[in-house]
């Protein structure tokens, strides 16, 4: 097994970092890494344990999906609670869990995680994993117990779905009935960071979205359009991976253009026949015309609290549209349910999030 060198980042920024090498499973060797050292240590392996009072650990219940998707859904359940907005955050998923359990997320602010490997860089060190060091505490069996570590100032505290980091002072408010019981014993310490040290529970660099322009274009609407995703129409991911196997998907593409050209042979000659019918769908007058449509859509609208027409258009070419504002992803398909029954479909073409309210753009149709 090659080496791992396991790094403690000091709350100042401006003192020596304790470290070890671990190798075989055992500890090597120990030392200090200074900042006025004149040679750049062994290159290998680098896992950082970072002071965790700045780092926001959960254990939430995600939708399935992707990382990013669940990166996403972690955001937007968390966005109460954190100060910052998502494009100057960090945000790690801990490993898989088994179906039904909550999923270990951490978050720490951009700038923080910058200036702790602006730290490890002036080391002369490459960390590939940063931790924080609530993390590295091991989880007591009892669910009624909160072991607890102090790192510098702070003492780091872990339980059963529970880690965080808090100052001396606080770590009985925090506890509040849990038995905290101290770790102290430098050996039980240091087994501890070994154990981190061959399997970290999180690493806060592993966010593909924590650097550059398309971090900061992504920011809450694209969390909040995510998670809604997830939260409407979590059939989307089985779609998404049909349409992976490629030639099912042609196959599939090939029928629909022969059945549309056969029920619309004019659409023949269009570049693309299923978009034009879907267009033409899509544009085709509602059922009893545009006021019984209105009166539809108005009906369903009021049926949902909170919900409200922000703008309608009908237009001979494009079609019935619209606008509505409301406080829930899951609005769009309880009015779409209720103007079903009038013979119209809801076509939900735009998702907005706006200081907390949802904007949808649609369009209405016939029901096909």
């Amino acid at each position: 097994m090659k080496p791992i060198r396991l790094i403690l980042i000091p709350e100042p920024g401006n003192q020596p970092a304790p470290y070890l090498v671990v190798e075989d499973g055992m500890v090597r060797e120990r030392g200090l890494l200074s900042l006025e050292a004149a040679e750049r240590p062994e290159p290998m392996r680098t896992v950082a344990v970072a002071p965790g009072a700045d780092v926001m650990i959960r254990w939430l219940d995600l939708p399935a999906g992707g990382p990013m998707q669940q990166r996403a859904a972690a955001l937007w359940m968390l966005k109460d609670s954190l100060a910052a907005p998502a494009d100057r955050l960090a945000l790690a998923l801990g490993p898989m869990m088994t179906r039904g359990q909550p999923r270990l997320v951490a978050v720490v602010s951009l700038s923080l995680l910058q200036a702790w490997t602006d730290y490890l860089d002036a080391l002369g060190v490459r960390a590939d994993v940063i931790v924080p060091d609530a993390l590295t505490v091991p989880e007591p069996a009892d669910e009624d117990q909160l072991n607890a570590v102090v790192f510098g100032s702070a003492t780091a505290l872990r339980g059963a779905g529970f880690a965080a980091s808090v100052q001396a002072d606080l770590v009985e408010l925090v506890a509040g009935p849990r038995r905290v019981v101290a770790i102290g014993d430098e050996a039980a310490v240091e087994r501890a960071l070994v154990a981190a040290a061959l399997a970290p529970s999180v690493n806060l660099l592993a966010d593909p979205g924590r650097t550059g322009a398309a971090a900061a274009r992504r920011g809450w609407a694209r969390a909040a359009a995510l998670a809604g995703l997830l939260a409407i129409s979590p059939l989307v991911l089985i779609a998404a991976a049909a349409a992976r196997d490629e030639s099912d998907a042609r196959r599939d593409a090939g029928r629909a253009r022969a059945e549309i050209v056969r029920a619309a042979p004019d659409l023949a000659a269009a570049a693309d026949p299923v978009e034009a019918l879907r267009r033409r769908v899509r544009a085709a007058p509602p059922p009893g015309g545009v006021v019984a449509a209105t009166a539809a859509l108005y009906a369903a609208i009021e049926s949902v609290e909170g919900a409200e027409l922000d703008l309608l258009i009908v237009d001979p070419g494009a079609g019935m549209k619209a606008s509505i504002t409301h406080g829930d992803y899951q609005d769009i398909g309880v009015i779409a349910g209720a103007i079903q029954a009038h013979g119209l479909q809801l076509t939900e073409t735009g998702t907005l999030d706006d200081q907390g309210r949802i904007v949808s753009d649609i369009t209405i149709g016939a029901a096909r």
